[in-house]
């Protein structure tokens, strides 16, 4: 069972729900793999760019935002569903990368980065200095660590480079990334977990290697 008894949530469904509602209907210890995509601040208000309601940046800015405990209430609800050696797949940018994000979930020893990949997006975007034309997936690992054991694919560069075409979401994600990283780390039935899911591209990654997707989005859904 991966649902609770009586849960309203659907497999293989835009669930338009709140992400810890969502969480409170999974049963403990049934989900492989977690993609999480946290909307944050951090980044608009440290450099303050004063382009937030304009064009590109308006979508961005306007999305509900997480602080430090929501993030980390979400892991605290991960490290309950999640497999033993499942895996998170966390989406960051390059501030919260060099400020660190190993406080969101420094109160749970039962996670440890085990890897990261980084996506070249193929487009220029902001910043004073360098321009950013990168994010990065931190790839965390719930205990015990195991490798061979847990991953299959073992030609996955750690630089991707892959646009997104026909965006619909400000933070939309590479489709074949997540594909890719879907078909590394679980088998055909399985279940997939995205709480933040936007776009839902991991939802149709799910659809084209015949996993089951367990997600929604508190702004977007049926």
């Amino acid at each position: 069972m991966i649902l609770k008894e009586n849960s309203t949530v659907k497999v293989n469904f835009k669930n338009k729900i709140d992400g810890f509602e969502l969480l409170n209907q999974l049963e403990d210890n049934t989900i492989k793999t977690i993609f999480f995509d946290p909307q944050y601040r951090g980044i608009l208000d440290k450099m303050n760019y004063g382009n937030e309601g304009v064009q590109r940046m308006q979508a961005r800015s306007a999305l509900p935002q997480m602080d430090f405990e929501t993030i980390q209430k979400f892991f605290k609800e991960f490290s309950r569903v999640l497999m033993p050696s499942g895996y998170i797949f966390l989406w960051v940018d390059k501030f919260h990368l060099v400020e660190g994000v190993q406080s969101w979930f420094k109160d749970f020893p039962e996670y440890e980065c085990v890897d990261m990949i980084v996506w070249n997006k193929g487009k220029i975007g902001m910043g004073y200095r360098t321009r950013r034309k990168s994010e990065f997936l931190v790839i965390i690992q719930k205990a015990p660590k195991k490798a061979k054991a847990t991953w299959t694919i073992h030609n996955i560069p750690d630089v991707w480079d892959e646009k997104v075409e026909n965006r619909i979401h400000a933070h939309q994600k590479p489709l074949s990334l997540q594909k890719t990283l879907i078909e590394a780390t679980t088998n055909e039935g399985d279940y997939i977990l995205d709480v933040c899911a936007g776009s839902y591209s991991v939802f149709e990654a799910c659809k084209q290697t015949n996993r089951n997707f367990i997600g929604g989005d508190i702004e977007y859904g049926e």
